[in-house]
């Protein structure tokens, strides 16, 4: 229990007496971490796309197979 007040008193002294840094991302950076980001959510709705599509192709063609 005194260790999770002393962790509370030491967060809240960092966030209360804690000082803006100033740092400067360059455009390369920027653009950088911009198609990072994108290429992560993309990627991540191309896995879902994949995950509905596949099975359901293997499906269709399994029916035309019987006919």
């Amino acid at each position: 229990m005194k260790f999770q007040h002393t962790a509370f008193m030491l967060l809240i002294t960092i966030v209360l007496f804690s000082t803006n840094a100033y740092g400067y991302v360059g455009p390369g950076m920027g653009v950088g971490a911009i198609a990072s980001v994108l290429g992560i959510i993309v990627g991540f709705f191309i896995l879902l796309i994949g995950a509905v599509w596949y099975p359901f192709k293997k499906l269709i063609k399994k029916l035309r197979g019987k006919k």
